[in-house]
């Protein structure tokens, strides 16, 4: 049986700057494991590229909750990242730190180790942020941060409008003051993406001491007594044993982490029981307490050609190709949205409840990120902190199958005035003359959707 120092589950964006830093140590053996394939596809690099991953299960685990009755009863899809770089290769590339009193929330909780103040030089030193370093920003760390390289009228038209509304015009929502409007910082360098792979994983590939294995699903941590001692894992069909000398690492994500304990028996002792999985430790909290953001999308009809929509159509999008190839600018560069917002929905709040994301395309298809023909916008409204809570189980004992996702959304009273607050704020800004020129008519939720309950 093949023995390391350490092992990592997921290789995911936290798993690749583990395989960094402890492979940093040449006495150390590492190995990393990835249930994805490699990161080789065409479309990784390229921003446009997330509406060709995130249905694709090459490269997303495409987990779906359970039905729920929270939503009429809807399952909504869940993508997660199943290549090298986990979600950082897929997703919408959107640079947000987060507000510093979250994580000086969790030092009050008793975590000391994870306030703004603790937390900030790390960040620091993990980002090179292209408009230079500050007291919030890093210079010449190895995760690319840049803002978008190209503006948009209708984006321009959007910032100015929320402005007029009375909120804050914002250049820099990482600086430590995160309220008000302003384009996105993206995770990109030169027009591509930057994802944990190309800034963490990339400087450390040729490493003789790290050894990093894709397509490697795992499926059960081996145990001496209470000490975890390595894992098994398959591989084309063929399962192998791995021991680990000093740590085995889950960084498999908020889903596949609680999904492999309870694998291995780790949980509640009624549900693993349920499935004859025998007990290895009861720890009623795996699995539970899970929140997510519910992101409801408005959308609006556009009265002028300045939309993606057009723009990536027929020969305006043989154009924009040729932009993107020869330049690495264009509408091929746009990451999940363009404009952030962050915004009170009452006076009476310290920091901001509810984060906008806008994007000068609407989509037909927005699981799939397919554009609408007619020019369009989006506006999608986040919850910051959500109270809604939920959980992830397993609900086979096949270590392949998928677990059970159960986010109860919108459970919570207050999650739901959060987002009708936050919908009709939004609704303020684009009734705002500022867009005048540009505003047709609102597709969803519609106009005539007008009360609370409705």
């Amino acid at each position: 049986m093949a023995e390391y120092d350490y092992i990592i589950v997921g290789a995911g964006a936290a798993g690749c700057v583990l395989a960094n830093r402890l492979s940093e140590d040449t006495r150390t053996r590492v190995l990393l494991l990835e249930a994805g394939r490699r990161d080789d596809s065409l479309w990784i690099p390229i921003p446009a590229g997330v509406s060709r991953l995130i249905q694709n299960p090459r490269y997303n685990w495409c987990f779906v909750t359970e039905p729920d009755a929270s939503v009429n009863g809807r399952a909504i899809p869940i993508p997660v990242g199943k290549t090298l770089g986990g979600s950082s290769s897929i997703n919408g590339m959107l640079y947000v730190l987060g507000q510093p009193r979250d994580y000086d929330t969790w030092a009050q909780f008793g975590n000391r180790l994870w306030s703004y103040d603790a937390v900030l030089p790390y960040f620091r030193k993990s980002e090179h942020y292209a408009e230079g370093g500050s007291d919030a920003r890093g210079q010449g760390g190895p995760l690319h941060v840049m803002r978008p390289r190209e503006r948009n009228e209708l984006c321009d038209a959007f910032i100015d409008a929320a402005e007029a509304e009375g909120f804050a015009r914002n250049p820099d929502y990482n600086s430590g003051d995160q309220e008000g409007f302003g384009y996105f910082q993206v995770m990109q360098k030169a027009g591509r993406r930057w994802s944990g792979a190309r800034a963490y994983l990339d400087p450390a590939r040729a490493r003789r001491n790290l050894r990093i294995e894709t397509q490697a699903h795992v499926t059960l941590l081996l145990f001496e007594g209470k000490r975890c001692v390595g894992l098994s894992y398959v591989q084309n069909g063929a399962r192998h044993d791995v021991r680990c000398g000093r740590e085995v690492i889950l960084a498999a994500g908020g889903v596949k982490s609680p999904h492999l304990l309870e694998l291995s028996g780790i949980g509640q002792p009624a549900l693993l029981s349920r499935f004859g999985i025998a007990v290895r430790h009861e720890l009623a909290g795996v699995g539970e307490n899970y929140r997510d953001h519910f992101a409801p999308r408005m959308n609006w009809r556009v009265r002028l050609p300045v939309t993606l929509n057009e723009r990536t159509r027929g020969l305006p999008l043989v154009r924009e190709v040729a932009k993107y190839l020869l330049l690495r600018r264009g509408a091929l560069t746009f990451a999940g949205a363009t404009v952030v917002g962050f915004v009170r929905t009452r006076p009476e709040l310290e920091m901001p409840d509810v984060q906008y994301h806008f994007e000068h395309a609407s989509f037909s298809n927005p699981n799939r990120r397919q554009l609408d023909r007619e020019p369009g916008m989006t506006i999608t409204v986040y919850q910051c902190q959500p109270g809604s809570q939920g959980s992830i189980h397993l609900k086979s004992a096949d270590p392949l199958a998928a677990p059970a996702i159960r986010p109860n959304f919108l459970s919570n009273e207050l999650d739901r005035q959060c987002l009708i607050a936050g919908m009709k704020l939004a609704r303020r800004i684009v009734q705002n003359p500022r867009l005048e020129a540009y505003r047709g008519m609102e597709m969803t939720p519609g106009e005539s959707v007008q009360t609370d309950a409705e």
